[in-house]
């Protein structure tokens, strides 16, 4: 029987090889607009990978739409590179789309030289802080004209689609939301005239490409937005978009301001996947779902149980380019995961870099971070078998170097294992294993149990040393800390240490906001507990859900900073933040612990001394790079490189990384 994900599907007249579906996504990789060769590598990698459809963008429509870092097509003058970029996708095996986006009241004035961002009505954002300028019905008219000539650029650069973002907080959605479209003219009110702008637009495109070009629109299934637009509404709105010109929908999911966490690990796999189904009931245009499909076990049964026609892999192939590849060849067990942790894609954007990944350090370098076999390979001997010391294994094979890996635990991973400890943060685990078997793919041999010293080092006698030894937990000097209830984090997260029912955890950074998590979960309402309970009709949803989110202990986070969680990534911190509240941890800031007690810490608060009573109290002070073998390797004059923690501590990202670069530069 033929694997529905490798079925080919037709949308309008365009056939497409699989069902696989690479959306726009915001890269960083355009230059004053124009195509770069680091965007062009980028798609065509992504392509040669099997992938059935790739749209990029999203591209502007005019110059109040995007910002320089956009791919442009509102002048003719980027066609020449759109072509390229069509040819680069076209040429290795896939179809090829742009997306076209304004921002609307998403811009920000800093990135238009000083100029209003505009929208419907003058409705504050509060994630640009800034308030947009309403629209003219002339300026209105001009911006469904802009998004149609841009559309015969593409159409002219040789893209096989169009698709128009109609959703995310975007200006199409602003138009369509009641929460930020106030007029009193005929593009407001009502929802047929809320519906106005997105679907003169989408005629609009249709009259410049013709009947037999391939539009699609990419909309919100549900805005999460209170006195937005939720699903029955958005339904509404899918029926008359494939009533009219559209020839398929591809279902995206909340605004940038939504408080329902949408892309991060604490996200399960494919769990938006009902709203897809639940406009294509309604429609009779393919449907693509989108949203945490990170794997084709997930995305086959979506399909297969009529969820959706097509399914969005986004981040899913910056991670692994050739996923659809080895899905489809039977070797779905090697494909390297997306985790969902951000630290490389969206966090840089936050930062205006470009989009990277920490399961790939290859993506967004594809033309540049190219393997060539050393001239004269080398014995190389990697201490730490955990994200850098991997990664730093494998780059160095790839160059043809004899490679052994030593790992003084019993298995590959290191502190992946840990960050994979608390609630919603599996998925590091995944990376672990992901990593571990391409170690075992490149028959990169792996001594485990082994404390590498100076003997073995004189024993293997290495051309070239990686130290890849990672950190080790602070114990910070408090009166004390040297008790009988006093643990590590590491200890708790790795379920090496039992704790009380009240918990002291004395810092407030990421392990600490990780461990709080961890324990305040202990107790709680399962999955799938709650959903027997739920269809059974066990308990009123009220009680199901206090019983979802209050465990059995008391956690309090003691921090001496302003905040907690000032080192966690932008992408995950709101959300952990929102988790710490709801799961009822408390959190104490600007506090500094004077002393461990038997019954908990004294603490000082402004210039007060107080006390918190504590069964358990759990150090989660930080840790300090654990590099103990590089005075030997310097001694023996051996050549080295130090990566990861084992140098400087950092993120998981920032581990494999260094790692990578290290072994390519061996």
């Amino acid at each position: 029987m033929m694997d529905v994900l490798f079925q080919p599907i037709t949308i309008n007249q365009l056939e497409i090889k699989n069902r696989i579906y690479l959306p726009a996504m915001h890269l960083g990789m355009a230059a004053d607009y124009q195509v770069t060769d680091q965007l062009t590598a980028f798609y065509a990698e992504r392509a040669k990978g099997g992938a059935g459809m790739i749209c990029v963008g999203y591209a502007t429509v005019d110059e109040l739409s995007g910002n320089t870092q956009n791919i442009g097509a509102h002048e003719d003058s980027f066609i020449p590179g759109l072509s390229r970029l069509a040819e680069a996708i076209k040429g290795n095996g896939a179809r090829s789309a742009v997306q076209l986006n304004h921002a609307g009241r998403y811009n920000f004035s800093f990135f238009l030289n000083g100029k209003q961002p505009v929208a419907p009505s003058p409705v504050a954002s509060r994630m640009t802080r800034e308030t947009p300028r309403e629209m003219t019905l002339d300026e209105i008219q001009a911006t469904v004209e802009a998004f149609a000539a841009a559309a015969g650029r593409v159409k002219a650069a040789g893209f096989d689609s169009i698709e128009v973002l109609s959703g995310t907080g975007y200006l199409i959605s602003e138009f369509l939301s009641p929460l930020t479209n106030q007029r009193s003219d005929r593009y407001g009110g009502s929802l047929e005239n809320r519906m106005r702008f997105g679907l003169e637009i989408m005629a609009a495109i249709r009259r410049v490409v013709g009947d037999e070009y391939p539009l699609i629109v990419r909309m919100n299934g549900n805005d999460f937005m209170p006195g937005g637009n939720g699903s029955a509404e958005l339904r509404e709105y899918a029926k008359a978009l494939a009533a009219g010109p559209v020839d398929a929908l591809c279902i995206n999911v909340g605004w940038h301001e939504a408080r329902v966490p949408q892309i991060v690990a604490a996200v399960p796999r494919g769990v938006f996947a009902y709203l897809a189904r639940g406009i294509r009931e309604l429609v009779d245009v393919p449907v693509i779902a989108s949203h945490r499909i990170n794997d084709p076990a997930t995305a086959r049964e979506m399909i297969a149980d009529g969820m959706c026609d097509m399914v969005a892999m986004g981040r899913s192939l910056i991670a692994d380019p050739y996923l659809p590849e080895k899905a489809k060849s039977g070797r779905e067990a090697d494909i390297v995961h997306c985790i969902a942790c951000a630290q490389g894609c969206f966090d840089h954007l936050f930062q205006l870099k470009h989009v990277e990944c920490m399961c790939n350090p290859r993506a967004g370098h594809e033309n540049e971070l190219v393997a060539e076999k050393a001239v004269q390979p080398k014995n190389i001997m990697v201490v730490g078998g955990g994200a850098a010391g991997m990664s730093a294994a494998l780059a160095a094979h790839s160059r043809g170097h004899r490679v052994t890996i030593h790992e003084r635990s019993s298995r590959l991973g290191g502190q992946l294992y840990l960050a994979a400890a608390p609630p919603g943060r599996e998925e590091f685990a995944c990376l672990a294993r992901d990593l571990a078997r391409q170690v075992t793919l490149a028959k990169i041999p792996v001594v485990l149990n082994c404390e590498a010293d100076a003997a073995l080092i004189e024993e293997k006698a290495p051309e070239g040393v990686i130290l890849a030894t990672g950190a080790a937990p602070l114990a910070p000097p408090i009166p004390g800390s040297d008790q009988p209830h006093v643990v590590q984090a590491w200890d708790v997260l790795a379920d090496r240490a039992l704790t009380g029912r009240r918990v002291a955890i004395i810092g407030g950074g990421a392990v600490g906001v990780e461990t709080a998590l961890f324990l305040a979960e202990k107790g709680t309402l399962s999955g799938e507990g709650l959903k027997f309970l739920l269809v059974n009709r066990a308990e009123d949803p009220e009680t199901l859900f206090q019983m979802a989110t209050r465990g059995t202990k008391e956690v309090i986070l003691v921090e001496m900073l302003d905040k907690v969680g000032k080192d966690i990534g932008k992408s995950t911190r709101w959300g952990m933040m929102q988790d710490l509240s709801r799961i009822g941890v408390t959190t104490v800031t600007q506090t500094t612990v004077v002393a461990i007690t038997a019954d908990g810490l004294e603490v000082e608060k402004d210039g007060k001394r107080e006390t918190i009573a504590a069964d358990s109290v759990v150090i989660a002070a930080g840790s300090g790079s654990n590099n103990p073998l590089q005075p030997v390797v310097e001694e023996k004059n051996i050549a080295f490189q130090v990566v990861g923690d084992a140098g400087r501590v950092g993120l998981a990202f920032d581990a494999v990384h260094q790692g990578y670069k290290a072994g390519m530069t061996i």
